[in-house]
């Protein structure tokens, strides 16, 4: 965790340092208003750790006016990064084609004032898009044909929430727009695929509440992410748990003549020396084979020896990227960033968009979803 705090920061320190330099050389501003820009981007800087004290503080209002601000600076920063290094690729390569030519290209590059304010402008319009993005909040129907769900029950309906970042930005009136389509989509079973809190939330204004209305007839059943140990396991598990969810940590349930329903960790737990000592095949291999094993994994990724020991992975933790063009980096980590896809003929990894935001509160061409599946008896 201190690696990656370490490399966020520095790459954070980074992008505004070219940010502040790409100003200055575009509005060539005086000592003064440099000074006030250096203090401003120092504290949007310092503004995610300075959340997670006041808000332990209990200075709740403090904490989410500063989350906004820093969080959609960081937002906005980063769509600003994207847009100009992109102006600044194309102003090197017209600079060296003209220095190989011997030819004047000056005609066809972009001023300095221009390749600061064409990204500033971009930047806030795909913000402005982002933020209401983030609250258009989709439903993805998939469905799953299989001889393992019984024939006296047809079609067994599932349906995944994953990424809701509960916290200081995301609160009651989102929540309350997810259990809405949830109680739509009428569940047999609702699954959390993790990080559904991510802050101090345990039963804070009734969030808990909103969830523990929602009964499916088989029951609620979630995993951790990471964001559960980063922000307090026990204070995790307490929401989790007060939310009416079964909380599934290197574990299996088996509904009777349903279906069998299995759960990890995420790999975070390791660092906070609450790691289960169950690998995914031991866990998996212990489970009947005529049964359909839905299998419940927050990271995309799939353990080879795993392969063919489960029915349906249901993972998340990508958010598909949430902001282009970050979707690009992700994809080099992360082959399948969101939908349906053939593991092996016998499984299948279906991987979520996310509910709701981290960070930022906006989405760029990775609107949130709630997936609902429904698993269709087919005869042998």
């Amino acid at each position: 965790m201190s690696l990656f705090l370490f490399s966020f920061f520095f790459l954070y320190v980074s992008v505004n340092l070219y940010a502040f330099l790409k100003a200055r050389a575009a509005l060539s501003f005086g000592t003064t208003t440099g000074i006030i820009l250096a203090l401003f981007m120092a504290l949007m800087v310092a503004a995610p750790a300075l959340i997670r004290a006041i808000e332990r503080a209990g200075l709740e209002p403090a904490a989410r006016g500063l989350a906004y601000a820093g969080y959609l600076w960081l937002g906005l920063l980063f769509l600003f990064f994207s847009a100009s290094l992109g102006i600044d690729i194309y102003r090197f390569a017209v600079y060296a084609t003209g220095f190989v030519t011997g030819k004047d290209l000056s005609s066809i590059t972009v001023s300095l004032r221009y390749s600061f304010f064409i990204p500033v402008i971009f930047s806030v319009l795909a913000s402005a898009y982002g933020f209401f993005e983030a609250r258009d909040i989709r439903t993805e129907h998939v469905t799953v044909s299989t001889s393992k769900i019984p024939a006296e029950i047809g079609t067994l309906r599932v349906v995944q929430i994953s990424d809701v970042h509960l916290g200081i930005i995301l609160r009651q009136n989102m929540l309350r727009r997810v259990t809405e389509k949830i109680k739509a989509a009428k569940p047999d079973i609702l699954i959390s695929t993790g990080d559904l809190v991510d802050g101090q939330v345990c039963d804070l204004d009734g969030l808990s509440g909103l969830l523990k209305e929602i009964r499916p007839r088989y029951g609620k059943f979630a995993i951790t992410g990471n964001h559960e140990f980063y922000a307090g396991f026990q204070q995790s598990k307490c929401f989790i748990e007060d939310s009416g969810f079964t909380l599934l940590r290197a574990e299996s349930v088996d509904i009777p003549g349903v279906i069998t329903i299995t759960g990890v960790d995420d790999p975070t737990a390791s660092a906070f020396g609450l790691a289960k000592n169950t690998t995914e095949k031991e866990l998996l291999s212990k489970l009947p084979h005529d049964k359909f094993v839905l299998f419940l994994k927050h990271r995309p990724l799939i353990d080879k020896d795993s392969e063919g020991l489960f029915d349906l992975q249901l993972s998340g933790h990508v958010h598909k990227g949430q902001i282009f063009p970050f979707t690009l980096v992700t994809w080099l980590y992360y082959p399948v960033l969101s939908g349906l896809a053939n593991v092996t003929d016998h499984s299948s990894l279906y991987v979520s968009r996310g509910t709701g935001t981290w960070g930022p509160p906006i989405r760029f061409l990775a609107p949130p979803e709630i997936a609902v599946f429904d698993l269709v008896h087919k005869p042998l």
